[in-house]
């Protein structure tokens, strides 16, 4: 896998995914796990939803 998340995207699906799973808590729902994806996504610098598209937000340099 190669890392097709950048930084400022990368902080951003930080933040939505925290703020999914915290109104999932507040909410007492499981919808609040869909907050999963993001967070994952911005953890591991992967998006898989990038590859069809030929979409990178990361630094070009390797």
């Amino acid at each position: 896998m190669k890392a097709n998340v950048g930084g400022f995207d990368r902080i951003l699906r930080a933040l939505v995914g925290l703020t999914l799973l915290g109104a999932g808590l507040y909410f007492k729902s499981w919808w609040g796990l869909v907050g999963l994806g993001p967070l994952f996504t911005a953890v591991f610098r992967f998006c898989p939803a990038y590859l069809p598209l030929g979409l990178n937000t990361g630094s070009k340099k390797e």
